[in-house]
């Protein structure tokens, strides 16, 4: 077992940096912490996608400051309950996804959560999948689960009552969900569990069925979520979910694309700085200063954590060349295409700049697409495309067609 360190300094930064909420209290995580014994928490991630995002960085974040004191972490994959489908959130039902998708969307989490977490060494993070204890229970064993909890307090869930206010349908197996991830905390035997503050329902299932089968209290820490100002969660249809498998000139831009009221957030939640100088920043913006000038030391942090600093040096130069001097950037990638006489749409999806022609004809009709600088104005005409062309989708994303 490694060392435990119980430095001041440290805990009072798990307890309070990006923390929403901490069950059953702040003072009894701080008594844990400073008890010199090695506490074992987890992070659960359905794999509903090809890549890590924001929502997953910042509670890995929390996770990190945990391992660097010495303490056991676990990343688990919910290759099980990532078939079942986590309602939250969600005003409709999940679309199923099937074991193979799952595992395929998870092939690179562990690649990408390494640029936080340390996979190696004595105290390395342990990998695990909720499919190795799930698929060996019974249904007599599911149902002896669902005993612990109350259709009452399953369905106090706000999604459930805003789908019964609008006559939609809840199906078991959502109300399962919870039961089934709670069971994780039980079957890993751990002190206690990280999630974004939207998982918190899920997560303190997880303690009250430690309580019951377990006699075990476990702590829950919910991390605050990055929000825009209406107070909308990042996501992929607003074009600015931060992910990990985004290119360091990509990254840099959609951090550049975030509202100046999310800069303070976004210092606290997805970077390393220290909390008494974002404080410092906070107090320079009120007083007037550009938030143009912090947002880009924000973005190139953000950057340099996940690319390294050389790269994200380059996307800074990058993005300076594109935006303030309105340029191009030096390496446009080169595509080839199925025809030279084709649809702007078609063209779109082709270069992967839209994922759907719905997108692709929203892009246009905005004004967004641009061939050889000059602006697409109607989705209808067909183009003529030659080697060489440079066509442009939004402010970041550039193609040379070969």
């Amino acid at each position: 077992m490694s060392k435990i360190s119980t430095d001041k300094e440290k805990i009072q930064e798990i307890l309070t940096r990006g923390v929403a909420n901490i069950y059953p209290s702040k003072e009894f995580l701080e008594n844990e912490l400073n008890s010199d014994k090695q506490l074992t928490l987890y992070l659960g991630i359905d794999p509903t996608g090809p890549t890590l995002h924001l929502g997953h960085i910042i509670p890995m974040e929390k996770l990190r400051q945990f391992q660097e004191l010495g303490h056991k972490v676990i990343l688990l994959i919910g290759d099980f309950t990532g078939t079942v489908g986590d309602p939250t959130d969600k005003s409709a039902t999940r679309q199923a996804l099937t074991p193979k998708q799952v595992l395929q969307n998870a092939k690179d989490y562990q690649k990408q959560a390494k640029t936080i977490l340390e996979f190696a060494g004595k105290n390395k993070v342990e990998l695990k999948y909720n499919s190795t204890w799930h698929n060996k229970m019974n249904f007599g064993d599911v149902l002896n689960l669902s005993t612990k909890f109350t259709v009452q307090q399953l369905l106090e869930r706000d999604m459930f009552q805003e789908r019964i206010k609008a006559g939609k349908p809840i199906h078991l197996h959502e109300f399962m969900y919870p039961v089934l991830q709670a069971y994780d905390s039980v079957a890993m035997d751990v002190d206690g569990e990280v999630g974004g503050n939207d998982q918190t329902f899920n997560m303190l299932s997880g303690r009250t069925l430690m309580k019951s089968m377990a006699n075990k209290e476990k702590f829950v820490i919910t991390m605050k979520l990055l929000v825009d100002n209406s107070g909308k969660k990042m996501g992929k249809t607003e074009g600015n979910m931060l992910a990990l498998n985004d290119s360091a000139a990509n990254m840099f831009g959609k951090v550049m694309s975030w509202t100046d009221g999310m800069i303070i957030d976004a210092y606290e939640l997805c970077t390393r700085i220290p909390q008494a100088e974002i404080n410092l920043i906070a107090e320079q913006l009120k007083d007037g200063e550009n938030p143009r000038d912090y947002k880009f030391q924000l973005a190139t942090e953000i950057v340099s954590i996940y690319h390294g600093a050389k790269q994200a040096k380059k996307a800074a130069d990058e993005f300076v060349k594109i935006f303030a001097d309105k340029g191009k950037p030096t390496d446009i990638p080169e595509h080839k295409i199925s025809a030279n006489r084709i649809s702007p749409i078609d063209l779109l999806v082709e270069l992967n700049f839209s994922t759907s022609k719905s997108e692709a004809r929203r892009l246009i009709n905005g004004g967004g697409m641009r061939l050889n600088d000059e602006k697409v104005l109607s989705f209808k005409e067909e183009l003529r495309i030659k080697s060489g062309d440079i066509v442009q989708a939004g402010k970041r994303k550039f193609a040379k067609i070969k």
